[in-house]
């Protein structure tokens, strides 16, 4: 391990008690690397069995791992937590500062429990602990003020994370995400409604340890191999260039770009809103989360006029990824780029999750165009695809919550859905709103039966992408088994915690070496063993809090939009997800 190496100390912060304290966890760090994997270790301690996500009772876990600060692109941060989304587990991984931060703070985890009378936000500037008051800044209408505002009030520029909610947050919208560093989220499953119960507006941390190797030539050694391939191969270069916003004309030209609510695959505007167009026309800067030389981040400006002043403009920065192109672009039919960042940026400023926000607005659109809901529903918006202006106005109504059925928005598809109808064209999978991928069944059931609900998770995509290319079809069985090795594996890097854009960098070999630098004796082998560890503990959690693999309900909507892959079906899927059942609960 390294010389005094603070990733096996917890930090806990008790809101309602108004006090801290840190506990020594070497063994779980020592047996789970960090990350997901002790963090999932830590939800199972603190959180009660069957607990309200939005009582007080529910913990929030930020945790890091053990390359975390010591190699290259190792710098994202997990949280953990029971998702007011789903009822089962919460899990989102963001990149920026934090988990550079918090190492540099002198810990490995970070656990809030409880609820604040009043709204704090959490200082922790290495071993001072401090709860600030954020009465000031609760209720502020943009997530960008509230930042802004800390950087002000906090020391350390540069080394340190912010991480705050919008009023969606504030407003418990269970799909409400958590901002860090401007650029970056912890989105997905309503991180920032459980922000929003424990009236905690903000976290910042830094901290300024200093790390000592026992073996410090072979750590110099690992860290120039990794550094090499990060910038010298091409494995990177497609994410620094054009970023991940590269695939929106390849999905699109195979048909397999969720548009107009997956009524098809196919967006005859996509190349306009395309990572090449977006490149070429409102290409700001790229930037780079903390210790890591790729900058796969990219930000468009967006140039308005000041009303009333003909010659006076502002100039926003906004960043932009193929998610959010997909879900607030070709989802809605949303085709011109200004129009597009303009909504970016009131997702943003609400501090919603913008995957969820698509998706929930596309089948809003729908059900109204269906005349299943009228505009006594809407408030008066007459949505249509397309209109950036009023969708801007809807995501608003859904923080707002003027009416049940914006309310209903405000707790996802799932659950609107089961008030109003429409549940066959609802996208959402395990009551987490669908990734931006159509390409074939084993997309669809990674969807469905990985522990996030996540496209992350086990890639499926990627499953069905080298499927079609190569024109063969993969067995229920063999899919199963190639979700559940995948999904295993991806618990060491988001235990580590790297980038899964990395994951070509960090293979089990170099894993294994960068390990050895800290005096850990692993192989390839005892990976995989962790990884099934740690996947079996979330099933464990899930399953716990009510989650049944056999009780999944499926959208038909994926069953009447031809695929890549063909047109799905509902047998064969059904029985990938009893298979991959049968595999998770032998492991």
């Amino acid at each position: 391990m390294i010389e005094g190496d603070p990733v096996v100390r917890v930090l806990y912060v008790d809101l309602t008690r108004r006090r801290s304290w840190v506990e020594e966890q070497a063994d779980l760090f020592e047996r789970y690397l960090g990350g997901a994997g002790v963090a999932i270790q830590l939800l199972h301690k603190e959180c009660p069995v069957g607990v309200d996500p939005l009582a007080p009772g529910n913990p929030i876990i930020f945790a890091v791992g053990q390359l975390n600060g010591l190699f290259p692109i190792a710098s994202k941060m997990v949280a953990m937590f029971k998702s007011p989304h789903t009822g089962n587990l919460g899990e989102s991984h963001a990149g920026g500062r934090g988990a550079i931060a918090l190492r540099m703070a002198g810990y490995g985890a970070l656990v809030i429990k409880g609820r604040s009378e009043t709204p704090v936000y959490l200082a922790v500037h290495g071993d001072e602990v401090h709860l600030r008051d954020a009465s000031a800044i609760w209720g502020m209408g943009s997530s960008y003020t509230v930042g802004r505002v800390i950087r002000q009030r906090e020391p350390y520029p540069g080394v340190r994370t912010i991480m705050r909610i919008g009023r969606a947050g504030e407003k418990l919208v269970s799909w409400a995400g958590l901002i860090t560093e401007t650029y970056r989220h912890f989105g997905r499953l309503g991180l920032g409604a459980v922000f929003g119960s424990k009236n905690l507006k903000a976290v910042t941390v830094s901290g300024r340890s200093v790390f000592k190797f026992k073996k410090p030539r072979l750590y110099r050694e690992t860290y120039d191999e990794v550094f090499d391939l990060l910038t010298k191969s091409t494995l990177m270069k497609k994410y620094h260039e054009l970023g991940t916003s590269m695939n929106i004309n390849p999905l699109n030209e195979k048909r397999c770009l969720p548009t107009r609510n997956l009524k098809k695959g196919y967006f005859k505007f996509a190349d306009e809103i395309s990572g090449e167009t977006f490149a070429k026309t409102h290409l700001g800067r790229r930037v780079a989360c903390a210790h890591c030389p790729v900058s796969c981040i990219h930000i468009a400006w967006l140039r308005e006029p000041y009303e009333q002043e003909p010659y006076f403009y502002k100039t926003k920065m906004i960043s932009y990824d193929y998610e959010l192109i997909y879900a607030l672009g070709s989802m809605l039919e949303v085709g011109q780029i200004d129009g597009l960042l303009k909504l970016f940026d009131e997702v943003e400023i609400q501090g919603l999750d913008a995957m969820s926000a698509g998706v929930i607005l596309a089948w809003a659109t729908e059900m109204q165009e269906r005349g299943m809901i009228s505009t006594k529903e809407t408030v008066g918006l007459n949505l249509k695809w397309g209109d950036y202006d009023t969708y801007i106005r809807a995501v608003k109504l859904i923080v707002e919550q003027p009416n049940d059925f914006f309310k209903a928005l405000g707790r996802g598809v799932d659950y609107a859905s089961s008030k109003y109808g429409g549940s066959e064209f609802a996208l959402a999978f395990g009551g987490n709103e669908m990734p931006g991928y159509h390409s074939g069944p084993a997309t669809h059931i990674s969807h469905l039966v990985s522990s996030r609900h996540s496209h992350l998770d086990s890639a499926g995509y990627s499953i069905d992408d080298k499927m079609n290319a190569a024109g063969k079809k993969l067995t229920a069985d063999e899919i199963a088994d190639s979700l559940l090795n995948e999904e295993k594996w991806r618990q060491i890097l988001s235990s580590l915690i790297t980038c899964y854009f990395a994951r070509g960098v960090f293979t089990p070999e170099v894993i294994v070496k960068a390990l050895s630098t800290l005096n850990y004796q692993l192989s390839p082998e005892n990976l995989t063993e962790i990884g099934g560890n740690i996947l079996k503990a979330k099933y464990n959690f899930k399953t716990r809090e009510g989650f049944n693999l056999s009780k999944l309900r499926i959208p038909n909507r994926i069953f009447e939009t031809p695929t890549p892959a063909g047109q799905l079906s509902e047998e064969f899927i059904r029985e990938s997800i009893r298979l991959y059942k049968d595999k998770i609960e032998a492991l």
